[in-house]
């Protein structure tokens, strides 16, 4: 049986955004290269979201009913 996966870190791969969202990987780079996107950090040329902004933004999504 696979471990579950440790979501403590402060930033996220696109792999690991997958994993936590259950998103595939186009629809997460899609998200990530919005430009109003509140939650991406780009470290040189690779593209991560920051978990803790990335909660806030799912979560008022949710409230609001918007779009992702």
């Amino acid at each position: 049986m696979e471990a579950e996966r440790n979501f403590d870190k402060k930033l996220l791969s696109v792999n690991e955004v997958c994993e936590y969202l259950g998103l595939g990987a186009t629809k997460v780079r899609e998200m990530l290269n919005s430009p109003t996107s509140t939650f991406t950090v780009r470290v040189g040329r690779r593209v991560m979201a920051n978990r803790t902004l990335l909660d806030e933004y799912i979560d008022k999504a949710a409230k609001f009913q918007l779009q992702i």
